[in-house]
């Protein structure tokens, strides 16, 4: 009896332990939700204008760019009117994009653009131009005074004594102010010393072509003619000032610099009618600009080492260099950049 009562015990038991196992739930579970992925960042870039060659490759590769990275990027184009500038960012903002990259028409007028998205939380990011008296969060261009430098080294260079013709861009475009500061910056002192004489300085009314074929005929008109050199905003404007010039006959015996490569401005070059243009590799100021914006839509630091004051604030700054191109190293630099190709630029 006591032999059979123990081994009826360790049945019971053994029994007790199956049941045991089978009632466990698993350390694992068999079948796991998949999260969600994150909803992926959204850019908006503001633009004020596609009417110059630069501006449509600008768009281009920071559209490439961002989406490169696996994230959004709305774009608007104000066709050079500040209002509409102004409502089209709005726009962006009811859209819910989580950085505003923006290229002012209207440096001033621009600092609305800033007060409503940073209203919305959107923090913004000027693009080649720096919105004035606005607390912009970042500012990544090229650095523009030293683009001034590089025209005017270049042309004193080639008329160390003279009368000088200087065509600026848009006096509402804070760009177009550093340009001229590195410009005049490098005048200076030959001015002083008496070996050159600006004998005409005049903005270029909304960056527009036709304003600075206007001012190229009242600088010739003014002058009897009787100029040396002409140094321009950009290469639209001194591709006027050339129309201007060959219409007098100046053509190739005045020279002319501008800035941004443009492919006309490049054939100049080669043809012997423009001295020089600044270049800058818009595909590397795209790539940064659509990498610092993804990167503050993310939440990450942003680590700059230089600053702009806008009239409000020291903006945190990355400023890219550029490069001084005429007709000796063009090949060595767009050529080999693949900025235009040999084929366009030699046809």
């Amino acid at each position: 009896m006591g032999k059979a009562m123990r081994h009826l015990a360790w049945l019971l038991l053994f029994g007790m332990i199956l049941a045991g196992c089978e009632e466990k739930e698993p350390v694992v579970p068999v079948h796991k939700e998949k999260e969600e992925s994150p909803s992926p960042v959204k850019i908006g870039f503001s633009m004020d204008t596609l009417e110059e060659e630069r501006w449509v490759r600008d768009r281009d590769l920071f559209k490439q760019a961002v989406e490169d990275q696996g994230a959004e990027v709305l774009i608007t184009e104000a066709r050079g009117d500040d209002a509409l500038q102004v409502l089209q960012a709005e726009t962006l903002i009811a859209e819910g994009v989580d950085v505003l990259v923006i290229v002012p028409y209207n440096a001033e007028a621009a600092a609305a653009i800033v007060q409503k998205a940073h209203k919305a939380g959107i923090q913004v990011v000027s693009y080649d131009r720096l919105v004035r008296n606005a607390d912009i969060d970042l500012y990544v261009s090229f650095d523009n005074e030293r683009v001034g430098e590089l025209q005017a080294d270049a042309i004193t260079e080639l008329v160390p004594k003279g009368k000088y013709v200087y065509i600026g861009g848009a006096e509402t475009d804070y760009n177009a102010h550093l340009l001229k500061k590195g410009v005049f910056d490098v005048l200076k002192e030959p001015i002083d010393r008496g070996e050159i004489q600006v004998v005409y300085d005049e903005w270029t009314d909304n960056w527009l072509p036709e304003n600075a074929y206007d001012n190229m005929k009242k600088a010739l008109e003014a002058n009897g003619q009787d100029i040396d050199a002409v140094i321009a905003a950009n290469d639209a404007t001194a591709g006027m000032a050339e129309k201007a010039l060959e219409e007098a006959g100046l053509a190739g015996k005045i020279p002319v610099a501008g800035q941004d490569a443009e492919l006309n401005a490049v054939r100049r070059i080669v043809q012997g009618t423009q001295a020089m243009t600044v270049y800058k590799p818009i595909n590397i100021l795209a790539e940064e600009a659509a990498a610092l914006a993804i990167s503050i839509a993310r939440g990450e630091y942003i680590d700059t080492d230089k600053k702009i004051n806008n009239g409000k604030i020291e903006v945190p700054s990355v400023l890219l260099q550029p490069t001084a191109v005429n007709k000796a190293n063009l090949d060595t630099t767009i050529i080999a950049d693949h900025f235009h190709t040999r084929e366009e630029v030699y046809e």
